[in-house]
């Protein structure tokens, strides 16, 4: 195995020094956020978002304000004004792929004709295939042991192989969006058999995009040995691939895109970026947080179907006696949605006819009796009136099991498809912010007089 290392020449000794250094050096005490009424995460005391902004693209909405309190309500996700609900039941009820359509509607605002969809679709097939040598010279040559973090350097590479790669046209960067929707879903299956290869010793199999597939087709004909699969489970990936397309322009990632789009840089600089705060297990890596706590409590009960012992398992999780630590129940609760996420309600319907035919029943009556005991027991354990539901973290590591996608392609998946609302925010925010994105931070330190190095301590 190549590891493709770096002697590390910085000593342990040094490393703790330099970091008691900074620990004492830069504490601030959790009350002068109140003091100076500093938003931290730019959410305000109640827990909403602090606005910075205004969008067309998407709206995210799980609770009324009624007389200063957040009222409750059943989560509902909107993409260009469409409940994501009814665009899934239009597609189902003609039997289509979806994800390129609504890459459309987000990234021109409007639904696409036939004609319009067909032409569209017929480009992302060309744009396909990656740059001539480029997984030999920019992903073999480099393999990394996280996916993300080669998504986010591929995507900085393909910089170089543009002839136009910093005009800020609606037509240019659409041109980029449009290439890099079609090339993420290659660049994250070469780049995963790369890490089998240099990093869990198995064989490589590179197989060629096909033009004439769709987004979700080409990544199971990518990314599975023999590269077969079947309908019904490429049209189970799409809808992943749908619901995690967009999900306004407050979250983390989309924030990114808006943040660095707004200094004026590049695309691919501006995709980067969003890739790599994606990458976080607080924002889109928290699908494998999901995954594992599920496979230690597996591991840890005897009778799956069991309340009372899986309630105790909950209970030692929130009380930091098992799990992580954190005491956190990963795949439960948002920061919006208080009845219901939508995503999650989505993709538990369209998962349940898959995990009946392929043996999952047991693993989602687990997750589905988590669902429904969370809520409950974190109210007694936290004395909390907080309504929590399961968001789609709960269920869509599930769905890629079912699929037999590895887990170092769960977060990447989710990258593949938000690449559609990253380029929207994109455009949006060229277009129509006009300013740079320059939060204020209150400075602490205090003017001190300079200290000759003989008379430091």
């Amino acid at each position: 195995m190549n590891c493709h290392c770096q002697p590390n020449f910085v000593n342990e000794e040094l490393l703790h020094e330099l970091s008691e250094s900074f620990r004492l050096n830069s504490r601030m005490p959790g009350e002068l956020y109140a003091r100076y009424d500093v938003k931290r995460g730019l959410r305000n005391a109640d827990g909403t978002g602090v606005l910075a902004g205004m969008t067309r693209l998407g709206n995210v909405h799980g609770y009324l304000l009624n007389e200063g309190e957040r009222e409750p309500i059943e989560g509902r996700l909107t993409y260009r004004g469409y409940n994501v609900y009814d665009l899934i039941h239009g597609l189902e009820q003609e039997n289509r792929f979806g994800f390129e359509e609504v890459g459309y509607l987000l990234m021109c605002g409007k639904l696409p004709t036939r004609r319009q969809l067909d032409e569209f679709q017929h480009t992302i097939g060309l744009e396909r295939a990656l740059p001539d040598n480029f997984t030999e010279d920019m992903i073999m040559r480099a393999p990394s042991r996280d996916i993300m973090n080669k998504l986010a350097g591929a995507t900085l590479a393909l910089y170089s192989y543009d002839e136009n790669p910093d005009e800020t046209t609606v037509e240019n960067i659409m041109r980029q969006g449009i290439s890099l929707m079609a090339k993420f879903p290659v660049i994250i299956s070469h780049a995963y058999q790369a890490k089998r290869r240099y990093f869990d010793g198995d064989s490589m199999f590179l197989h060629v995009p096909d033009p004439d597939r769709s987004t979700a087709e080409n990544i199971l004909h990518l990314v599975r040995p023999n590269g077969k699969f079947n309908d019904e489970e490429a049209k189970l990936l799409d809808r992943c691939l749908i619901l995690h397309a967009e999900h306004g322009g407050g979250n983390n990632s989309s924030f990114t895109v808006r943040v660095t789009s707004s200094s004026g840089t590049d695309t691919y600089s501006a995709i980067a970026a969003a890739v790599s705060a994606l990458k976080g297990p607080r924002h889109g890596g928290a699908n494998l947080r999901v995954v594992k706590q599920f496979e230690e409590m597996k591991a840890n009960l005897s009778d799956w179907t069991d309340r009372d012992a899986v309630a105790d398992y909950l209970c030692k999780i929130l009380d930091g006696a098992a799990g992580d630590g954190s005491g956190l129940i990963y795949g439960m609760g948002h920061a919006i949605y208080t009845k219901s996420d939508p995503r999650a309600v989505a993709l538990k319907q369209a998962a349940r006819p898959l995990a009946e035919k392929t043996g999952f029943s047991k693993e989602m009556a687990l997750i589905e009796l988590v669902e429904e005991l969370t809520p409950a027991i974190f109210a007694e354990k936290k004395g909390s009136d907080k309504p929590m539901c399961a968001n789609v973290d709960m269920y869509s590591g599930l769905v890629y099991k079912m699929l037999g996608l590895p887990k170092s392609l769960y977060t990447p998946l989710f990258a593949t498809a938000r690449i559609v609302g990253w380029m929207a925010h994109r455009l949006e925010e060229v277009t129509t912010g006009g300013k740079i994105i320059r939060p204020a931070y209150k400075p602490l330190s205090k003017t001190v007089p300079y200290v000759n190095m003989d008379e430091r301590s």
